[in-house]
């Protein structure tokens, strides 16, 4: 895969994006947007890609959205999501494919925070730092981050967060829940990834049924139905070769090889 402002690497069965605008803090772009969204796509139709890691060339991760090409362009009369040639819903993509770690290297600020928020898990450098500025921008939150951020740091810590636009040191975003996990800066790739392969190593159609399910389920209240979806998921993992995989396995003695069913 080549693009022009991201890289895309595969390291055994986890596929790596790379926000490469270094020169530019990655700040984002559609055309960023367009990259990974087709990267992640390409991602979740090969079978020999089990998990991903979304991390950042340079000192940052994301600065926020490239000024120019997105704030200034509206306000000439310009739409850069309009004009994209890829209309994806980034929060649906996320939270359909096979699991995404997201490993923060540096500054992650306003969509360089939101864009994260429906991944996984995130791990962050202890270098790192977080900040919802767009009250600082006269803007609102979006990608459905005034959901996923009460559901990980609560109602209170997100509105602290939202409502003063302040940076948050890695630390402190830790401390609040924003952040899952916190390595040493030259520990970060090695992290996330020893994480990502802990979910390839398992099998990808459970893998993206949970995910459903937490997505579904998280902020449900009707326990009834939350059952009734997990019962119509469980009903089709019986009936899967990677259940009778596992099965097999453990009367074999022996360990579960999920991956060969898929390659």
């Amino acid at each position: 895969m080549t693009y022009e402002q991201i890289l895309y690497s595969a390291e055994g069965e986890v596929g790596v994006l790379t926000l490469n605008r270094p020169e530019r803090m990655n700040a984002w772009t559609q055309v960023m947007r367009e990259e990974l969204t087709d990267a992640i796509s390409a991602c979740n139709e090969d079978p020999g890609i089990g998990a991903m890691v979304i991390t950042g060339a340079g000192r940052g991760f994301c600065a926020g959205a490239d000024i120019k090409q997105n704030f200034q362009a509206r306000i000439d009369g310009q739409d850069p999501e309009r004009s994209g040639r890829n209309s994806v819903d980034w929060v649906s993509l996320l939270r359909s494919s096979k699991p995404i770690v997201a490993a923060v290297n540096g500054a992650s600020v306003g969509v360089g925070t939101t864009m994260i928020l429906p991944c996984d898990v995130i791990i962050a450098s202890e270098a790192a730092k977080f900040a919802m500025a767009f009250i600082k921008m006269g803007l609102v939150p979006e990608l459905a981050s005034s959901h996923f951020l009460v559901q990980r740091m609560g109602f209170g810590r997100a509105s602290e967060m939202c409502l003063s636009g302040r940076l948050y040191s890695a630390t402190e975003a830790h401390a609040a829940g924003l952040v899952d996990r916190l390595a040493k800066p030259e520990a970060l790739m090695d992290t996330a990834l020893e994480t990502a392969r802990s979910f390839a190593a398992n099998p990808t159609p459970q893998l993206r049924w949970v995910k459903q399910l937490l997505t579904e389920n998280g902020s449900a209240t009707d326990l009834s139905q939350v059952q009734k979806r997990e019962g119509t998921l469980l009903q089709q993992a019986y009936k899967t070769p990677e259940h009778k995989e596992a099965v097999a396995a453990f009367l074999e003695k022996r360990p579960a090889d999920f991956r060969k069913l898929t390659g």
